[in-house]
């Protein structure tokens, strides 16, 4: 999402400034990889129309700024909806996106949004601006039936659909006749030799989660190797944080915990120095360390999204990164992360 609100495509290995939280204050996107399975993301004609609902092409202006948002329309029959069939693996967990926007429906809090059976989605509400709505599910077929359902009079627009084997919806991925898969992102090997200060500092960042727990998702100072590294994470359990620092092979001081959201962008910084650890979240010292050794002089040279070797990708919203070449006194630290 631009700066003007609108959805934008970009060439590959550019990094993509998104404002899709905010209109001033972006954020660098790295996502993993995942595949749209949807064939027609976005030309709902090439779908199945059943049961009194119809299809009308370039009808609306959509969220990309383009006259290319579909119209659907419902003449009030039972179960009327619009589908696709969708190979899946049963036991896997998908993630069914649409954009929506209310036409003329009279009852706009019972659009159904999901696969077949009502147990497999639910209703939502739309409204007259354009709104991203997401249901996720186990399946338990190897054929699944996304789809929108309505049973009443009226019409709503719809735009970029997507189907992806993944726990929650990741940025549109448009396709036109097959399938399409957004490699995995990746923000590594920042710094050289003397730029950073290895024997005391401050590894700082606001950052968001994209889902809640599952993996490791990391951001270190290293020597391009876990050997020698400081490393900030969202651990791979729902809403933790942890901080790790570690010379020559030996864990030095880790610390863990659990905040409100990890969804939500938090500031968090980790302040390293002989004897001297701490873990700040949001204007507070949450864990500290007092015993431990730093890595020799010149030792660290590189930053990255990643656990310093190429394991532990961090996939989520990054507003600032800093790195400070010398211990904050606490009173600095607070100022920083509040």
């Amino acid at each position: 999402v631009n700066e003007q609100g609108l959805i934008e495509t970009t060439s590959a290995n550019l990094p993509r400034i998104d404002y899709s939280d905010s209109s001033t204050e972006p954020s660098l996107l790295l996502e993993p990889q995942s595949t749209n399975l949807f064939t027609y993301s976005n030309d709902f004609s090439q779908w199945s129309s059943l049961a009194g609902a119809s299809v009308i092409n370039n009808a609306l202006v959509s969220p990309d700024g383009s006259l290319n948002a579909d119209e659907f329309v419902f003449d009030g029959t039972n179960n009327g909806r619009i589908e696709k069939n969708i190979s899946t693996t049963n036991g896997l967990v998908y993630t069914f996106s649409i954009y929506l926007k209310n036409k003329d429906i009279a009852n706009p809090t019972q659009v159904f949004i999901g696969n077949e059976t009502n147990s497999e989605g639910g209703f939502v509400t739309i409204t007259n601006e354009w709104q991203r709505f997401t249901n996720t599910q186990t399946v338990n077929e190897t054929n699944e039936y996304p789809r929108i359902r309505y049973d009443g009079i009226g019409s709503l627009y719809a735009y970029g659909a997507q189907f992806e084997q993944l726990s929650y919806a990741t940025s549109y991925i448009p396709t036109s006749g097959s399938t399409a898969t957004r490699l995995g992102e990746t923000a590594d090997n920042a710094g050289g030799a003397g730029v950073f200060n290895s024997e005391e500092g401050v590894l700082y960042a606001e950052i968001a989660a994209l889902t809640d727990g599952g993996s490791n998702r990391t951001i270190t100072l290293s020597n391009g190797s876990y050997d020698n590294s400081v490393r900030i994470q969202f651990y791979l359990n729902t809403n933790e944080i942890e901080m790790r620092i570690v010379v020559q092979g030996v864990i030095q001081a880790i610390q863990r915990v659990a905040i409100a959201n990890t969804l939500l962008f938090n500031k968090m910084a980790v302040k390293y120095k002989e004897n001297d650890f701490q873990l700040w979240v949001n204007g507070s010292v949450l864990r500290f360390d007092t015993s431990g050794t730093v890595p020799a002089s010149g030792t660290l040279s590189e930053l990255s999204f990643d656990d310093g070797n190429g394991n532990g990708d961090f996939y989520g919203k990054t507003k600032n990164l800093k790195v400070f070449n010398y211990a904050l006194t606490d009173e600095e630290l607070q100022t920083l992360t509040t």
